[in-house]
């Protein structure tokens, strides 16, 4: 995830932001109530070509109308192009309901409203944070139904409460690349991940959303010149646990033919502290009993206990449902229908759909974390507070950690704390996950590490470079503007090379480029991955790098 300068100038709310999830619970509560997957019919394939007049606008003949989109120097785009109905009203925390065909007219020159439950003031006039399942599309030029390109549906970051398709211009990624690229709108917060019990679709209305998205896209995608067989979704950490959560959900059988994760392992944990000073240990899949008990607890908070406390919190205004999200999980529910398996749990077992999966992070994944704490308050990564930080993360190991992460090799007690996140509950994570992965399907793993990435989150900490942390590499792929712009013509070609690679492998399953070396898939043993780096990327030993043999033998704190 980043954070977008309008977010930059409440220090509070950045903080939630940077803590990508606001997290589970620990006490469970209420027993699984049922939950239904997405019943309805998809539409049968739309055949409609995409036209684009010497003298008019490209246009579309989708399920969802004639769009009338617009064309740029390096695409066609249709924004805000609703997948379906709106879910407000009756509707709220019901699974997504599929558009009724219509042959009218749309304008989709303009994308629709965010779901960000906390961000009504930067939605477009007269919009609600709940009418906000729209997606965007962006073709080549060359786009041609006669000659399919493979389509890739990104998902977004932000915690799973923050964030928007609309933040990220494909258009380079779609041009370069020649695939058409689709960006999504889901539920986020209490719209997206409340359980109750008897709720059908508890603590999954966020999932329901990508999946239904996925189904209209696939229904769709000849429309653009797409090929509705070859599908990739992608995402970065939210994002990329939503990709993830494909791999495991019985629902998206089918639906994808690749699959890329940024930062999004089905395999992440965060001890205690390390997503923030204080937080409780979270995961980004929560078990459903807890997920219903944190929401009975909300829906208590907020006058609706029995006897019906979902028609009760159906009748208060959104905007008081979006003040009380930090009550809830904000996490995916499993021991659903649509996610029968915690996805940890379904890649040991080796439970995923055998499609090609292309999965890493970045290199210096906490140190946006760690600066966004010190920046709240300076005194809270101190060389003083570095041995409590520790002990609250890994109780009896804190010294044996010490020892392996002592101060003195680090040139600020920030760097060394988020040296320790990065590697025990990024890397080394992702890289055990990747290779139980590799033992049921073909995964091609990489790690970004630009040290000079932009500076995505607009943190200024000088004990704490950034580097590469979390997100970085987003604007390699996207166009993302502001500080965000790539500065260097080295950063130019790494990103040029990232493009061809990430297009490559929605097109043949393989990440293949001229502008890097060769990049062989992984096995349920190997550790190396391909470092991405601008002036020569390489293959590189990641368990070796983040230290994962000692991290092995390291229990976190109960």
């Amino acid at each position: 995830m980043r954070i977008s300068p309008a977010r930059r100038t409440a220090p509070l709310l950045t903080l939630l932001a940077l803590t990508l999830l606001v997290l589970a619970g620990c006490t469970g509560g209420s027993e699984p109530g049922p939950t239904s997957a997405p019943t309805s019919p998809s539409f049968s394939p739309v055949t409609s070509s995409t036209v684009a007049a010497p003298d008019g606008p490209p246009t579309a003949v989708t399920s969802s109308g004639t769009l009338t989109g617009t064309t740029t120097p390096l695409t066609r785009q249709f924004l805000g192009v609703r997948y379906a109905q709106p879910p407000v009203g009756e509707r709220r925390w019901t699974l997504p309901e599929v558009l009724p065909p219509t042959s009218e007219p749309v304008d989709a020159t303009a994308s629709g409203a965010a779901c960000a439950p906390d961000a009504p003031t930067g939605l477009p006039p007269g919009s609600t944070v709940e009418d906000c399942l729209f997606l965007n599309v962006t073709t080549p030029l060359s786009a041609d139904p006669a000659t399919p390109v493979p389509v890739m549906v990104w998902w977004h970051g932000g915690g799973f409460t923050d964030g928007s398709g609309a933040e990220y211009d494909a258009q380079r990624l779609a041009s370069r690349g020649d695939v058409i690229v689709v960006t999504v709108n889901y539920r986020l917060g209490i719209f997206g991940y409340l359980g109750l019990p008897g709720l059908p679709g508890s603590g999954n209305f966020g999932l329901a959303d990508q999946i239904a998205a996925t189904r209209w896209v696939k229904d769709n995608a000849a429309a653009f010149g797409g090929d509705p067989d070859d599908l990739t979704v992608f995402g970065e950490s939210a994002g990329g646990m939503s990709a993830c959560a494909f791999l495991t959900s019985p629902a998206a059988t089918g639906l994808v033919a690749k699959v890329a994760v940024s930062s999004g392992s089905c395999a992440l944990s965060w001890p205690a502290g390390t997503l923030y000073p204080g937080l409780p240990a979270s995961r980004p899949y929560v078990d459903l009993s807890t997920s219903q008990a944190l929401g009975t607890g909300a829906a208590a908070t907020l006058g609706c206990a029995d006897p019906d406390p979902i028609a009760c919190l159906r009748a208060l205004p959104a905007e008081t449902l979006a003040a009380s999200t930090d009550q809830l999980s904000n996490s995916v529910a499993f021991g659903t229908d649509l996610l029968p398996l915690d996805p940890a749990v379904a890649v040991a077992q080796g439970e995923v759909a055998e499609v090609p999966v292309l999965s890493g992070g970045t290199q210096d994944e906490a140190r946006s974390f760690v600066a966004a704490a010190l920046t709240a308050d300076p005194a809270s990564v101190t060389e003083q507070t570095y041995p409590s930080l520790l002990r609250a993360a890994f109780g009896e190991s804190a010294a044996t950690v010490q020892e392996q992460y002592p101060l003195s090799a680090f040139d600020s007690p920030g760097l060394a704390w988020a040296a320790v996140i990065s590697d025990s509950a990024w890397a080394c994570p992702t890289l055990h996950a990747d290779q139980q992965l590799a033992g049921a399907t073909t995964v091609y793993g990489f790690e970004f590490a630009d040290p000079q990435a932009p500076n995505v989150n607009g943190l200024d900490v000088p004990s704490v470079p950034l580097g590469a942390t979390h997100a970085t590499e987003l604007p390699f792929l996207f166009d993302l503007g502001g500080t965000s712009a790539l500065r260097t013509p080295e950063q130019q070609q790494l990103s040029d090379a990232m493009i061809d690679a990430w297009s490559a492998f929605a097109r043949i399953g393989v990440p293949v480029a001229d502008g890097l070396p060769d990049w062989p898939a992984m096995t349920a043993s190997s550790t190396h991955v391909m470092r991405l780096v601008q002036g020569g990327s390489s293959m590189v030993d990641a368990a070796a790098e983040h230290r994962c043999d000692f991290w092995a033998g390291i229990t976190p704190a109960a």
